[in-house]
């Protein structure tokens, strides 16, 4: 990643003529070709320039920034950040350059769409105020139609699945004591609590000492447990969940409420998360490593909102594919 930081030029700048490069006009042929730009140009107050460095520092393209002298939008992007703070000649120049064929669109957005995650340390409440952009929250057709297919896909793969879950079922209880379901409360959607059940993959008093992080090579996990936990059968029962309204297929993982009142003070809206219903899998799950750490529900959240903003039956198709994919290699979680 490399900045070049400009510093405000605004003052300097005459638009009298900018409207001359109206005939030099050469916009993008699609939004597929301005996400692929070396270099982006980025408008914010000074004073947000810090925050930008902080979260693009691995980032394989070039953003300028504050960039007042360019003479020429053709094939160029432009991004704004807090640009409500902008002065008034400076947001001039943003519309400017959107007469003058350059691509215009908030930062957060545009980062949305070329990372396939959101960054969430540069969301601010207006991002969440127009719920007509979240057709999952907005659309009763959408909700009706991702609930059908959970109850249609939930009730196929237990069918299927029964002969596996009878085996998993015998092998828990010939290598251990305890129940053979593992239920645990759930915060989900509306932060509502519910039970979440799973086959068990622990030894019977995995939390004696209290509430733990799960951790990938978790001492307190049985030989079976392993097995079901990397071929995710030990998820099979949640949808069970999936059948009582309490979860869908895809979402958002649902967390325990004494992590969420930790997390919730580092991770900016991470109970944004709870206006869907939790998933047995989600984008999270088959776009990020295995991870127990703040730092780890930091990059999951990036997924999970990106999810709930971009939500479409085609996105949880594509999901579960990568879940199929995910078990087959035994990568995630």
């Amino acid at each position: 990643m490399s900045f070049k930081i400009i510093p405000n030029q605004a003052e300097g700048v005459s638009f009298e003529d900018i409207s001359i490069l109206r005939r030099m006009e050469k916009p993008f042929k699609s939004k597929k070709e301005a996400l692929k730009q070396d270099i982006i140009y980025l408008y914010c107050p000074d004073e947000a320039v810090s925050e930008v460095e902080a979260i693009a520092v691995n980032y394989e393209f070039t953003i300028v920034i504050n960039r007042y002298d360019i003479d020429n939008f053709s094939k160029k992007v432009i991004c704004h950040f807090k640009s409500a703070a902008l002065g008034k000649q400076q947001r001039n120049f943003l519309v400017s350059a959107t007469e003058c064929g350059a691509w215009v669109e908030p930062l957060v957005s545009y980062l949305d769409e070329r990372l396939k995650y959101t960054e969430v340390s540069l969301l601010h409440s207006s991002y969440f105020l127009h719920q007509k952009a979240f057709s999952i929250l907005s659309q009763k057709r959408t909700q009706l139609v991702k609930r059908f297919l959970d109850v249609t896909s939930s009730l196929a793969i237990l069918i299927v699945t029964l002969p596996i879950s009878l085996l998993a079922a015998l092998a828990i209880k010939l290598e251990s004591k305890g129940p053979l379901f593992f239920l645990q409360k759930r915060t989900g959607q509306y932060n509502k609590e519910f039970k979440v059940i799973k086959f068990r993959s622990m030894c019977n008093d995995a939390e004696k000492d209290g509430a733990q992080w799960a951790d990938e090579n978790d001492i307190r996990v049985t030989k079976v447990g392993h097995f079901i936990r990397k071929t995710r059968i030990d998820e099979i029962p949640q949808l069970i969940n999936v059948l009582k309204g309490e979860m869908s297929i895809v979402g958002p993982r649902p967390e325990r409420e004494i992590f969420i009142t930790e997390l919730e003070k580092v991770i900016p809206y991470y109970r944004f998360r709870h206006a869907v219903k939790p998933g047995v899998t989600g984008l999270a799950q088959v776009s990020y490593p295995y991870g127990a750490s703040v730092e780890d529900a930091v990059w999951k959240h990036k997924y999970d909102i990106h999810y709930i903003k971009h939500h479409s039956s085609f996105l949880d198709l594509k999901i579960l594919l990568l879940t199929v994919k995910t078990v087959i290699f035994g990568m995630g979680r």
